[in-house]
């Protein structure tokens, strides 16, 4: 009965699964070109499995486009002090169709977008201490507005979910920079 039970539900799980194509005419239409053009302020927080909320951060992010080759230099900061960065490389393939790769990224990130969301699957590696495990991250970007962007991001290992991050983008000038963010440490924001 057990092993009938946990194929249900599996079953069920995976037939509420929401796909891309369940956005095709959602509005306002999102362009990752337009939106991550110039700076972008973002804010987030990350969840461990069990919803507890484990860090805090603000993202300052410079975007710029030649044709169909896009960079974002994003620069982390967290509530702990920590920062990092993340330069993106990426490649408009197709319409709405996207590709990037970074320092952190292992092999290449994959994206599409339906109406106003953009969903981008890719493999990480993410430093815990002093080990690195590779997670994949499932980032469902959602476009609020013309300045304003929503993401939930799945972050699996052995395609079990360990974490969860929410992050708020916002573009609207002028563009408040984490430097002004009172919560987070301001060393090396300069």
């Amino acid at each position: 009965m057990k092993p009938l039970l946990i194929v249900f539900f599996s079953l069920t799980l995976t037939a509420c699964t929401t796909q891309l194509s369940d956005y095709p005419e959602s509005q306002p239409a999102f362009d990752l070109a337009t939106y991550f053009n110039g700076p972008v302020t973002a804010w987030g927080i990350l969840e461990d499995y069990q919803s507890k909320v484990t860090r805090r951060f603000c993202v300052d992010i410079i975007g710029s486009w030649d044709g169909n080759t896009g960079t974002l230099d994003e620069a982390f900061y967290f509530d702990d002090g920590e920062t990092d960065q993340r330069i993106w490389r990426l490649q408009k393939t197709a319409e709405g169709q996207y590709t990037g790769t970074a320092h952190d990224v292992v092999g290449t990130a994959k994206g599409s977008i339906r109406g106003s969301v953009f969903r981008w699957q890719y493999k990480l590696n993410v430093d815990v201490g002093d080990k690195t495990y590779q997670l994949f991250l499932d980032d469902w970007i959602y476009q609020i507005d013309e300045h304003r962007l929503f993401n939930r991001t799945k972050m699996k290992k052995f395609g079990i979910q360990v974490a969860e991050l929410s992050i708020f983008f916002d573009k609207e000038a002028p563009v408040s920079r984490c430097r002004n963010t009172p919560l987070l440490p301001t060393a090396g924001l300069e």
